[in-house]
């Protein structure tokens, strides 16, 4: 998704959005579980960076949607990181 898609007008997003972006296409790019764990790992900690906004405004719609979106990425790198760790158990 290109940041001008989602429409959150917040600079800390959009910074984070590049850097987010940057480690999903590694992700994709890589085959396995396994591999692709070191970079859920990334793209968890960068989410959090969103997750823990000290400019977060619950009555804002840019906020709720950017936390939303990065709630969502860090459960998917979650996802990912227990994969790569049950992949690894298996071999």
């Amino acid at each position: 998704m290109e940041k001008e898609e989602l429409g959150i007008n917040c600079p800390a997003f959009l910074r984070q959005e590049t850097v987010i972006k940057d480690i999903t296409e590694e992700i994709n790019q890589v085959k396995g579980a396994r591999e692709k764990a070191p970079f859920a790992e990334e793209l968890q900690k960068e989410a959090e960076v969103l997750l823990i906004c000290a400019d977060h405004d619950d009555t804002n719609l840019d906020c709720k949607n950017c936390r939303f979106i990065a709630y969502l990425r860090s459960q998917t790198a979650g996802l990912i990181i227990k994969a790569g760790k049950s992949a690894g158990r298996e071999k």
